[in-house]
Order: structure tokens, then sequence, then C-alpha cells
């Protein structure tokens, strides 16, 4: 060993994160199973090296334990043998012999440098496990280090030792991430492999916006505003309800903050992903009518035998309570647990009037009074029925039949366009960021 030993030392402790108590122990672990291959030709013999810290000096030690009766003379030795090694040894004790050999020191680590080298990575390993077993669950920073098909490798932990895996199946299709790049991940597993610990961590998990909005909110950081449900489409929307431990105070408004701001922070993390924050209700049906936020709802049943909820909601309103694709429902099942059957409030007798007459007869009357100057609508919006035969009524730009709006037969189902347009100011803020939450806790959205 060179007489450099303890700077040396420290150096490497300092690269490889290691203790240097840790160190020494793995150096003499190591010389002592290079000792028992070259030099004691039996591994059954208890070989102790012992190396000074500040030299790097090593010197080896065969140690037996003193007993009455021998039965293995490699690993014990009669208490007249032992007292003339030491004078001062007991039955149940312990004695050894010093059998360095020469130049034992150059010798014995080139047997061992392969044996250190991989202590030294095992040790690296169990760090990482140790550092990271325990922020399961947790929030992250890394730095993209490479992409492949297995994923996106992260470099992250103290000193960036560690890599953490971002599969594709955690990661949100519409985000696009460049090399060197610092992001936030959620913590999913850290599992032992024979390679080292495996990282797993995750953006599209439904828990990143939980520890999001922990460090954003204090008040949900500091348990005044519970979270109690999340649903997620990753990339596009989710849904969170929120509940307040503390009377008289607002647990939307808490979320969204001034202007929007805590709100707007996460959003801007999550790549623009809008965020439904909706009051909690003990009541389900109130729950399930907030969850289906921004669609108006007129009427909520629960059947709690099947966990269906049947939810109505009027004409102008269906399609916004259902959402693009089905999205706006599928997150309000998922956030209440209830299975949301939607339909509108328009009668079926309605909905078969609006698409036109069902007696030829009266097709026949209605042409007679359409020839004599009576004005063929005056006769279907004064009427009980449209007479069968009509012409299916016209659509407007907006898809609606005119036989459903008002003045017609459906005025009592469809809505004014301008109560339709209400619930859209509330949805969710486009560019101009989320809106600060009501007293009256109206469900607020941002993205």
């Amino acid at each position: 060993m060179r007489s450099d030993f303890s700077a040396s030392l420290a150096q490497i402790t300092a690269e490889k994160g290691l203790q240097k108590d840790e160190l020494i122990d793995m150096v003499e672990a190591a010389m002592a199973a290079a000792y028992r291959k070259d030099f004691a030709g039996n591994d059954e013999k208890n070989i102790v090296v012992r190396m000074e810290p500040q030299t790097g000096v090593p010197t080896v030690h065969e140690v037996w334990e003193v007993a009455e009766v021998v039965e293995d003379p490699l690993l014990q030795m009669a208490l007249e043998d032992a007292r003339k090694l030491d004078p001062e040894a007991q039955l149940g004790g312990k004695v050894e012999r010093d059998v360095t050999p020469p130049n034992f020191g150059r010798i014995g680590a080139q047997t061992a440098k392969q044996v250190i080298l991989q202590r030294i990575r095992e040790a690296e390993r169990d760090h990482v496990y140790q550092e990271f077993i325990d922020r399961e669950g947790d929030i992250i920073t890394g730095v993209v280090r490479r992409i492949d098909p297995r994923g996106m490798v992260l470099e992250t932990g103290s000193a960036g030792k560690a890599e953490a895996l971002l599969p594709p199946s955690e990661q949100v299709s519409s985000e696009r991430h460049r090399m060197g790049q610092r992001i936030r991940v959620y913590m999913l597993e850290v599992n032992r492999a024979l390679k080292g610990p495996m990282l797993i961590v995750s953006r599209a998990h439904r828990n990143f916006v939980r520890r999001m909005m922990e460090l954003e909110i204090p008040e949900i950081y500091n348990g005044i505003v519970e979270i109690r449900a999340i649903a997620r489409e990753p990339g596009s929307r989710s849904k969170v309800a929120v509940w307040s431990r503390q009377s008289g105070l607002d647990p939307v408004g808490a979320c969204v903050g001034q202007r929007g701001m805590r709100i707007q922070n996460i959003v801007n993390e999550l790549a623009g992903e809008r965020i439904d924050i909706i009051p909690w209700q003990e009541d389900q049906s109130k729950f399930v009518a907030a969850a289906l936020s921004p669609a108006r709802v007129l009427n909520v049943h629960l059947e709690e035998a099947t966990k269906t909820a049947s939810v109505t909601v009027p004409e102008s309103q269906l399609s916004l309570a259902i959402g693009k694709e089905g999205q706006n429902a599928r997150l309000a099942a998922r956030l209440t647990g209830w299975r949301v059957d939607i339909k509108s409030d328009a009668s079926p007798k309605d909905t078969v009037e609006s698409h036109g007459p069902e007696h030829p007869e009266e097709l026949e009357a209605l042409n007679d009074l359409a020839a004599e100057g009576t004005a063929g609508s005056d006769v279907v919006a004064g009427g009980d029925a449209t007479p069968d035969g009509a012409p299916a009524a016209p659509a407007e730009a907006d898809g609606t039949a005119v036989g459903d709006q008002p003045g017609t037969n459906g005025q009592a189902t469809a809505a004014p366009q301008a109560e339709q347009a209400a619930p859209e100011s509330q949805a969710t803020p486009e560019a101009d960021g989320p809106q600060t939450a009501q007293p009256n806790q109206t469900p607020v959205s941002a993205g």
C-alpha cells in the first residue's frame, strides 16, 4: 500500500458517497478472501485482516475459539494450547495469531482488486436503495440523460449517482422532453435488482397531481384542506374533489388561489392539462351533480343496489354533460365511484314530434291550410301534435331541431340560448387561466 493511503481512501469515499469505515471494512473482507485463496489452503479457517487506517498496512490473523472439548481444530483450540498464545485466555474466549505473509499488501491488493470493486458497486447500490426506499409516493427531480425504446432515463439522487426509469406507460403522450431537461416525476416503485435498485417513476399517475397540489397549496400540505378523490386522464383533464376541515374556509378558493396563481402553477407543470376543482359533498346526489360540472344538472336519482346514478340534464346541456368523447361523464364516474347514466329532460313524445307528423290525413289538412295562407309553423306551434307525414323539422346551426326551440312543443325541454352559455362561461378557462372560486362553491377548473 502507498503511504498516502489515507488521502486515497478519502478521495474514493467522496467520489462514491461511502463512509470511510465502511470502505475499510470492505477492503479488509476482500483481502481476507484473497489470503484464504492464496495462502490458507483451506477456506474453513477463520481469517481476519486488520488494516491501519493511516498507512494502509494490512495484518492477517488466524482466530480460534477456546473450547474445553475441541471438535474442529481449524476453528477451536484447547485451553492449554490457547494459553501458550495468550496467557490470559479463558474458555469461551478467542485467541489469534499473526500469520501475515511477506509482501502481502501488494499481493493481496492485486488478488482482491476485483472483489474490492464489486463490493464498492454493491455498497453504492445499497446506498441508492436506502436513499429512495422511504421516498416512494413522493415527487423527485431528475435530469433527462437518454431516451430509448425502454423508456426515458433520468439522473437523480445525491450527486446524480442514481438512475430512474420513466417507462412509456407512465409518460404523458402529449409531452415532449429534451436531453438535459430537468423535470419533476412521481416515485412509483423502488425495487431491488441484480444490477442495482430499479427506480420506476411516473408523470401519468393520478397521485402526481395530488403531490403537486400539496407542494403548491399550503392548506392541503397542512391538512386543512383534504383531497378526497382524483380522476385523471393524463395530458387532457383531471377532476379533483376537495373538502375543508375548517369551517368557513372555501376549499375551492384555497386551491385556486388569488387570480388563479396556485392552480396555474400546477397546470404549467402538467403542460397545460386542465384541472377541475370540485367541492366534495357528503350527499352523494349533490356530489355527482357537482362532478358533472360545468353542465347544469336538474335531478339525480341514486340506485344503491346497482351503484348507479341516473342524472337528468336540460336538453341543451346534454352534450356538455357527456363531454368530448364522453370524457366529462367518464371522469365524473371515476371521481364519485358511481355509474353515471345521463339523459335529457325531453320527453319521448316531444322527441317523436320533432321528427315529423304521424297521420297522413293530418298532412293533407296541413297542406290545405297552407294553401289558404295559414302558416304551417303556426299550426305546429299551436297544435298538440305535428301532423304525420310532414317533413322533419329543420335543424339550426347548433344542431337543435326547430320543434325543440322556444315557441314550439319543445319549449318545456329546451333552455334558452343565454342559459346555455352560462355554464360554458363557468367551464374550464382557456388561456386566461382559472377563475377564483365564488362563495357558492361553483366547481372551478383551470387549464
